[in-house]
């Protein structure tokens, strides 16, 4: 991840280490591994799939603090679905991850698109409010249509 100058951000944006007071990890430590494919018998009827789940946490990197979300995952499949438990395993994973809450999205988005191939996908998160200001984050590939 691109972060301060990098970024394009002035010097005084870069954010700090707050990796000496909150142990977090990277995104090298997301269990993509454990994402299982199975076979979806009826491709080709545009059936919407969607899971959803109020306990997906992960970790700001700017401040070392958790983010909480509702985060809902739809999509109609091509021809796998997401095994269930190996996406929970997956989502739960996030939780020592410093990412931001825009690109823990986009991550889920890109990973479970490149398990399942899906006709399209729309990966969905409100993160509760911090300092009184609340998130939400939409991804989308393919089309609905």
């Amino acid at each position: 991840m691109r972060q301060g100058r990098e970024a394009g951000l002035p010097p005084e944006a870069h954010p700090p280490d707050y990796r000496r007071e909150f142990e977090f990890s990277g995104e090298e430590a997301l269990r993509t591994a454990d994402l299982l494919a199975i076979s979806y018998e009826y491709p080709g009827d545009r059936t919407v799939v969607s899971y959803t789940t109020d306990e997906f946490t992960s970790v700001c990197p700017w401040s070392g603090l958790p983010d909480f979300a509702h985060l809902e995952i739809s999509y109609i499949p091509r021809h796998a679905l997401v095994e269930l438990k190996s996406l929970k395993l997956y989502l739960t994973s996030f939780r020592s991850v410093g990412i931001l809450q825009e690109h823990s999205v986009n991550r889920i988005l890109k990973d479970i698109v490149g398990l399942v191939d899906p006709v399209w996908m729309q990966v969905s998160a409100r993160f509760a409010p911090r300092g009184g200001m609340a998130t939400e984050v939409r991804a989308e590939h393919g089309h609905r249509e």
